[in-house]
């Protein structure tokens, strides 16, 4: 398919054509679905923990006799009927990430630019860089492509481009290694350098 290239400007500056095989493949939410699923539950830290009962502190002496007391028997202080005790079933530390194969995850990714650009919310433009490192500067400059919230992807990015964006709100800027379901469909528009097409063309063909 053929789509217009633009520059930074939001003037023309020619066509590409895109691989039907990347930019235009049917939308599927259940490839989506699990793809999100899998980049955030690799990203959990894992950490949350309680204390078993041989981790507490406290005697391990019995607290009262057996029989004759006429309370329930107890072996111990540290058990989870007790204040302080332990907890039964709780969190432990572990890794929360799950197996997700190869073909998946390039599918996916091919899913999610074939869903921006059959929703009209892909952008090509020539390149993504810019002669100021100013932040206002770039606020207008995003403003003429319409750029409320968006993701920005560059096979190499250009600091000042990259310090220019980075403070405005709603726009993220990565390079193309970076490319990842979850932040595409977290933002509106998706803009593509020509540079950055090319690359994803040939890793995922």
């Amino acid at each position: 398919m053929k789509v217009a290239v633009k520059t930074l400007e939001n003037k023309q500056a020619g066509d590409i054509e895109l691989s039907d095989a990347i930019f235009g493949l049917e939308p599927r939410a259940d490839v989506l679905h699990r793809m999100v699923n899998w980049q955030l539950a690799k990203r959990r830290s894992g950490n949350h923990k309680t204390k078993g009962v041989s981790e507490i502190s406290g005697t391990g002496k019995k607290p009262f006799k057996q029989k004759g007391t006429g309370h329930a028997r107890a072996g111990s202080l540290r058990n989870a009927q007790h204040r302080t005790g332990a907890v039964i079933f709780g969190p432990l530390v572990r890794d929360h990430a799950h197996d997700m194969p190869k073909a998946v995850r390039k599918l996916a990714l091919k899913v999610a630019l074939s869903t921006k650009q059959k929703e009209g919310k892909l952008i090509v433009i020539d390149t993504a860089k810019s002669s100021s490192h100013k932040t206002k500067d770039m606020v207008k400059t995003l403003a003429t492509l319409g750029l409320t919230s968006a993701l920005i992807i560059d096979e190499t990015l250009d600091q000042n481009f990259f310090r220019a964006v980075r403070n405005i709100p709603l726009i993220d800027v990565l390079p193309q290694k970076g490319i990842n379901v979850y932040d595409i469909l977290r933002r509106d528009t998706l803009v593509l350098t020509k540079e950055a097409v090319a690359q994803l063309e040939a890793r995922l063909k």
